[in-house]
């Protein structure tokens, strides 16, 4: 413990190109990239399934296989593949930005599908007795009834995604898993539990501020603590 609290406060850990600040940067500009990649694939395909009700299961069946997927073994195949095909930085950068959106899909999409497939069937007839298109159902009467559900799919993305991104280290993409790795290879002990603590900080910093979000823009009536107070 004493150890990780010298590394933790040395300025040395802070400053320069390969210091804490420049590798949470990183680290965050990875994940932020993964993360608008994942949601434009997630939040569209699972708006469409659960308003047309086609394919539930078969997201169902999807989401949990993509789960299974064995994170590490896929980023070094997609890299040894794809790599070759590509030059400079972008060899390595693609392949793991690849995988880590595949990491991320799967939340956002079972929160979309789950957000628009739970919504009330009295809304439903409500808005089509109010003559809504299928079109302005979905975005002016599903989307707002599902967004926590949605918004809690991107935190628990965004909290994957955040963790996992230390394995871009492994093929040379830095961020916060240069630590871990480094200090695995030196048996830096200090260095790979500071590393580590660096990370959950990141995800709780990062949670927080997507709680803050969801607090702002999910109407009261359809927050959680809502529908509790309601029972």
């Amino acid at each position: 413990m004493i150890g990780l609290w010298h590394w933790l406060t040395s300025p040395a850990t802070w400053s320069g190109s390969e210091g804490a600040w420049a590798l949470i940067g990183q680290h965050l500009g990875y994940s932020g990239v993964v993360m608008g990649l994942a949601a434009l694939i997630g939040i569209p395909l699972g708006l469409w399934v659960g308003h047309s009700g086609r394919g539930g299961s078969a997201v169902v069946n999807l989401v949990n296989g993509m789960r299974a997927l064995p994170t590490l073994g896929l980023l070094y195949a997609a890299v040894l593949v794809i790599g070759p095909q590509l030059s400079g930085s972008a060899a390595f950068q693609v392949p793991a930005i690849g995988v880590l959106v595949i990491l991320a899909v799967p939340p956002i999409l079972a929160g979309t599908y789950s957000g628009i497939d739970a919504v009330p069937p009295d809304a439903h007839d409500a808005a089509t007795g109010m003559g809504m298109t299928g079109w302005q159902r979905l975005w002016r009467v599903e989307v707002p009834c599902a967004l926590p559900l949605i918004l809690s799919g991107l935190r628990s993305a965004a909290l994957q995604v955040i963790a996992t991104a230390t394995l871009a280290a492994y093929v040379g993409l830095g961020g916060l898993g240069y630590f871990l790795q480094l200090g695995q290879g030196a048996r830096d002990y200090p260095m790979m539990a500071g590393g580590s603590v660096l990370v959950a900080c990141l995800a709780l910093v990062v949670d927080l501020v997507l709680a803050g979000v969801q607090k702002l823009v999910v109407s009261p009536g359809l927050s959680p603590e809502s529908e509790s107070s309601d029972r």
